[in-house]
Formats: structure tokens, C-alpha cells, sequence
């Protein structure tokens, strides 16, 4: 069948967005409340997350979560946000009571990070009814144990190792609902896909390599300015 016409609406202004790999396009995609999510770029930049033509947002970060730094980022967002919520250091009551600010402030899921305490997921899974979202990052991670413990939607991240793990999972776990970080090209994207992810995760360039490529275009425009 020809491929349909999709009418675009675009002004000057927002013609700047951070796109998402086109290829990523190619995904099943994982239904969430009836919303289908494919591409989820992966930032807390409030400027990049307000412009992006991404589906979704996951915001995991470095530090302990904070209820602030959740509420900006809902505040911001245009599109469904993943909380992150801890696990790792922040464990327990604190990691519950963060995953339910998280689904107060709308969030879509919410995300633990892989040392995550299965009784954590437990007692999480008691208090949300917004998936739960674990990262995987090694091959040997006991994945039925996960499940089990309420854990919805796997979040692979093992550098490059992921398509690896990602086709693992899949052969032992045909339905399971898997997103994956798809590396720096298209070919490392469609390699993920292949193994079978559902959705993608995208790394976007920081705020300062975007902002050197605007500097850039102003200064060749002065410059041809003052020649003319």
C-alpha cells in the first residue's frame, strides 16, 4: 500500500525541535493507558524536554529524587514523563513515597534503578497503579523474580551490550514489554529493534552542543551581515 499523507503543522519558532532518530519509527511501540509510546528520550533538561518530538520523557538522574525536580519536569513536559525514583541508595518507604508523588504529578510510570530491592518493588507495586519500570543492565539479571515482584516494563541500559541482552530477554520472554537505550546511529537503533525492544530510548545532544550549533549559525549570519 502507498504510504499516507501525513499533514504537518510546523512554525518557525518550534522549527528547532530536538527530532528523534526517524528509524526509531520502526518499533512496535508499548501501549500505556491506551497511549502508544515508541521513542522516550532520555533527559531532565526542561529546556529539551519542552522541545522535542519525542513520545515520551524519562527523567533519571545521578542524585537521590526529589519531589522538586519531579514536579518541574511535569510542569514542563508536553508528553507522558517516566519518573525515576531511586532504589539504589534510596530504598524503602522514601522510594515509595516518591513513586507516589510521582503518579500525584501525572507521571506514567514510574522507573527503579537496577540494585532495587525486589520487597522495595513489592511495596511500591502496593501504592501506584502506574507501571513500574526496572532497569536491566546485565544479562544474568533475574527477570522472572522481577515480574513477579510487580515490575511491568523492563528498561534495558548495558551500553553495548544491549541488543545482546535485549534478544535474551525476548527468547525467554515473548510479551514482556522491553525499552532499550539504542546508541549513537541509526545502525546500533535498528540493532536493538531487531532484538526485539518495543520501544527506544534516545540520548539527545546536551544543551551546550546544541547551543554551539546556534552559535554557530548567528555567527555566519553576522558574518555575511557586515560582507554584504
Amino acid at each position: 500500500m502507498p504510504e499516507k499523507y501525513v499533514p504537518e503543522i510546523m512554525t518557525d519558532l518550534r522549527a528547532g525541535l530536538v527530532k528523534i532518530p526517524r528509524v526509531i519509527a520502526r518499533v512496535s511501540g508499548i501501549k500505556i493507558f491506551k497511549k502508544k509510546i515508541r521513542s522516550v528520550i532520555f533527559t531532565t533538561d526542561i529546556a529539551i524536554i519542552k522541545n522535542t518530538n519525542a513520545d515520551a520523557v524519562i527523567a533519571v538522574y545521578p542524585f537521590t529524587p526529589h519531589p522538586t525536580i519531579m514536579q518541574a519536569i511535569s510542569m514542563v513536559a508536553d508528553v507522558p514523563v517516566f519518573s525515576g525514583i531511586g532504589g539504589g541508595t534510596t530504598q524503602g518507604q522514601r522510594a515509595e513515597m516518591m513513586a507516589v508523588f510521582a503518579e500525584a504529578q501525572g507521571a506514567l510510570g514510574v522507573v527503579v534503578n537496577a540494585p532495587t530491592p525486589l520487597e522495595t518493588i513489592r511495596d511500591i507495586d502496593m501504592v501506584v497503579d502506574i507501571p513500574i519500570i526496572a532497569t536491566v543492565v546485565h544479562d544474568q539479571t533475574d527477570v522472572t523474580a522481577l515480574l513477579a515482584a510487580g515490575v511491568q516494563i523492563l528498561n534495558v541500559s548495558g551500553g553495548s551490550d544491549t541488543a545482546a541482552i535485549v534478544r535474551k530477554i525476548r527468547n525467554e520472554f515473548p510479551r514482556v514489554p522491553i525499552m532499550a537505550t539504542g546508541g549513537k546511529n541509526d545502525a546500533q537503533i535498528l540493532a536493538t529493534i531487531a532484538a526485539g525492544a518495543n520501544a527506544i530510548t534516545y540520548t539527545p545532544p546536551t544543551n551546550g552542543e546544541l547551543f554551539a550549533k546556534k552559535m554557530a549559525q548567528y555567527r555566519e549570519a553576522e558574518r555575511l551581515k557586515h560582507e554584504g
